[in-house]
């Protein structure tokens, strides 16, 4: 007989160790859990911060300032030869040599004084030095004397480098380029009391100044096909020597361009690249009429001239094509160096950087692209002669008491500064100041241009145009779907969009470049056609839907009726393309692309925002359509039960309840999808042309950070300029989005609260 007392629901014997053990297993995985979500996100947080201390750790360099440091003095070496006309060091900054007015070439160790070797310039017999000359920075050290019976000699300095023992051995001597006997330059023998010149590939340049005339001399090679030897073929031209005089003279590397500069700040410009009749193109002046110049250099390239004055200012001179093609010497920047004269101008061998000597003892390195002064120190009471090293990390300087001052210098980054990173600047050979973004070339001489602006203008372009396809579709489906559709359908759709965000993005762009890109080059009228009339198409089936026969009403469920807009789109979207070529014809005279050209000045890249749009939308759709229909889903049914039943209809419900309580979620659906959008790498590498341009016309492409990043990266040399400077971008890139999420977080926090009533 069962025990009545016993209340029925208590538990046996046997059961109760069965209940504890399940409770403690439970108690064990909901602690696992907890401690497991904890890390997991923990460990989110540090990668993400990780992530963003490298991107530091790599870009952090660039904006290190430059140093300068005194590493030893000594005394002149071999002050006995003459007196110096120019100093010179090797790549290693192990050797220098110092010319001399005797003609004198005397090697020795930059760190010790230590002579290596001394070797004499060939002088001619009866006559004497009576100018000398060094080449342009890309000129690798070759220089020129000039002598009184009007014959020249060109030298270059030449460093062999041998491992003997695994020790470096580095052994200097003379090399002649044009051979070792002195060149005659004036017949007359008349004394070339200045001189300059250029060595092009097979060609030389040699102009001179001799009593009242400039003399130009080309020797250029001639090979013949029945002979190994070449022979020299001369050519001479004169230039008047202007009423002013000639301080000095500059010929590009090319042989092409002369410049002659006066003292008292005249500039003239000669095209030269036909030798028997020089033309002077422009004469100008150069500095204030009350000032001096007082020193000239090429900067590296030859494309622009640094000149110094008397009032320690130094400014650029470049080539600029004016309105009618023509090139002209402009002015494009100026540096306000010291409040004394510029002595002497030293132009990089590999940068667009420069060196500049005051009358008071200071030093100075700038970058001409950055307009950035990276180092200034005081280094003696007079300095008259400074030698930068073919990678500018090392100098020395002479002064004026017959001592050798040889200096380390640090100074990786140059090129780096928020004006060439944020700012317009005038590069060389561009007609104004711009933002570019160019960051190699095929030669050495070429100046970086590395602006972030215009790539972050292609990626905010990229993004707004695919955000303006996704948004109103993803979000008028998620809608529709999560409210209005039957549940039978649903859960059909639902899952087919989503997996579409699973579609490569790299296919997608692949479509996009090889197969849309076209089609809407050959059918852009059709699209725009497409566009104009598909809405009003789907307004005329809505308008004339009330007037079907109920019977045929009724028998479509609940939820189908947006399925039969799916024939009337296509068959709308075969009608706007049927009509659009007789429109086209027309209107715009058989080509849309041509009237736009033509008549409105707007071009037409095939590659384009509205291909990206298109394509990065498709992308972006399923992942706002997702997180937004979710949003709507969820809204508690007593919240659109209670509205209907006081007399909402199914819009104003949808309008002023449901869409202002999911709110949260569909704003952070936009987010995300705006995220992914401007985080997009593959679609817009394919889709866009890639060209860093600046442009808002919905028909011109462009270039984003994350594409820009795919690119250059893998070419970039490790730790240079460039490679930091792309770390820069996925830092800039980064922070980007941190912040926007951030505010986009804060933002959808206080829609969360004012809704939450509802």
């Amino acid at each position: 007989m069962p025990d009545l007392d016993k209340p029925y629901n208590q538990t046996s014997d046997t059961a109760k160790p069965l209940t504890q053990d399940f409770q403690k297993r439970r108690l064990i995985k909901d602690i696992v859990a907890r401690y497991g979500v904890i890390i997991g996100g923990l460990s989110v947080i540090v990668a993400v911060v990780m992530i963003f201390f490298y991107l530091l750790y790599v870009v952090f360099p660039l904006f290190l300032s430059a140093t300068a440091e005194s590493v030893s003095q000594y005394p002149l070496p071999e002050k006995s030869q003459g007196n110096t006309v120019l100093l010179q060091m090797e790549e290693q900054n192990e050797l220098a040599v110092r010319f001399t007015d005797k003609g004198e070439a005397v090697f020795f160790q930059t760190a010790t004084g230590n002579v290596v070797l001394k070797q004499a310039i060939n002088i001619p017999e009866g006559s004497h030095i009576t100018s000398f000359a060094e080449g342009s920075p890309v000129s690798e050290g070759t220089i020129v004397y000039g002598f009184s019976n009007g014959q020249a000699i060109i030298a270059k300095p030449k460093y062999t480098v041998s491992y003997p023992n695994n020790i470096r051995i580095i052994t200097p001597t003379l090399n002649y380029p044009l051979g070792e006997e002195p060149l005659a330059i004036n017949d007359a023998g008349i004394a070339l009391d200045k001189i300059a010149f250029a060595i092009a590939d097979n060609a030389t340049t040699v102009v001179t100044q001799s009593a009242n005339k400039i003399t130009l001399t080309s020797f250029e090679k001639e090979q013949s096909l029945f002979a190994d030897e070449a022979s020299l073929q001369r050519t001479d031209g004169e230039i008047p020597l202007p009423s002013e005089g000639v301080e000095r003279i500059l010929i590009d590397k090319e042989g092409r361009n002369l410049y002659l500069a006066s003292k008292n700040g005249r500039l003239a410009f000669y095209d030269i690249s036909e030798k028997a009749s020089p033309s002077l193109k422009q004469a100008q002046q150069a500095v204030a009429s009350d000032q001096k110049i007082t020193s000239v250099d090429f900067l590296n390239g030859d494309l622009s001239l640094m000149i110094g004055d008397s009032s320690g200012a130094v400014s650029q001179w470049t080539m600029v094509r004016d309105s009618n093609n023509h090139p002209q010497l402009q002015k494009i920047r100026a540096f306000k160096v010291s409040d004394s004269a510029i002595v002497s101008l030293k132009g990089e061998q590999r940068r667009k950087g420069f060196l500049t000597v005051d009358a008071s003892g200071n030093i100075g390195i700038y970058h001409s692209t950055a307009e950035k002064e990276l180092v200034k120190t005081h280094v003696s009471d007079s300095l008259s002669f400074a030698a930068l090293s073919p990678r500018a990390n090392a100098l020395l300087l002479q002064s004026a008491d017959n001592k050798l001052h040889f200096w380390k210098i640090d100074n990786e980054h140059p090129e780096v500064s928020l004006k060439s990173l944020w700012q317009q600047v005038w590069y060389e050979s561009y007609p104004k100041p711009d933002y570019i973004w160019q960051s190699s070339a095929a030669n050495n001489d070429f100046e970086p241009k590395y602006s972030l602006t215009p790539l972050v203008f292609g990626t905010l372009k990229a993004a707004f145009y695919a955000m303006l396809v996704a948004i109103p579709l993803s979000l008028m489906g998620a809608i529709y779907t999560a409210y209005f559709m039957s549940p039978n359908i649903r859960q059909y759709v639902k899952p087919t969009i989503e997996i579409m965000g699973a579609l490569p993005t790299v296919i997608l762009g692949f479509l996009a470049g090889l197969w849309l890109a076209p089609f809407m080059e050959a059918n852009l009228a059709g699209v725009f056609c497409f566009l104009l009339f598909s809405p009003m198409i789907v307004m005329l089936f809505a308008f004339s839907w009330q007037f079907m026969p109920k019977d045929l009403l009724n028998k479509i469920p609940d939820g189908m009726d947006a399925m039969l807009l799916i024939p009337v789109i296509l068959l709308g979207g075969w009608f706007t393309f049927t009509i659009s070529t007789p429109i086209e014809a027309v209107l715009f005279n058989g080509s849309l692309r041509e009237w736009f050209k033509n008549d409105l000045g707007i071009g037409y890249d095939q590659r384009n925002a509205l291909v990206v749009g298109v394509a990065m939308g498709f992308a972006v759709i399923p992942s706002i359509f997702s997180i937004a229909e979710d949003a709507i889903f969820s809204v508690p049914k007593h919240l659109t039960v209670g509205s209907l039943a006081l007399g909402a209809t199914p819009w104003q419900t949808m309008i002023n309840v449901v869409l202002l309580t999911a709110s949260p979620g569909i704003f952070s659906a936009i987010m995300i999808g705006f995220g992914r959008a401007v985080g997009e790498t593959m679609i817009v590498l394919m889709a866009t042309g890639n060209t860093p341009v600046m442009d808002i016309s919905v028909f011109q492409g462009m270039r984003t950070l994350a594409a820009n990043i795919a690119v250059e990266m893998p070419e970039s040399e490790v730790d240079s300029t460039h490679y930091r400077v792309l770390f820069l971008a996925a830092l800039v890139l980064f922070t980007f989005t941190f912040i926007f999420n951030t505010l986009a977080e804060v933002i959808r926090q206080r829609l969360r609260d004012k809704y939450s009533s509802l």
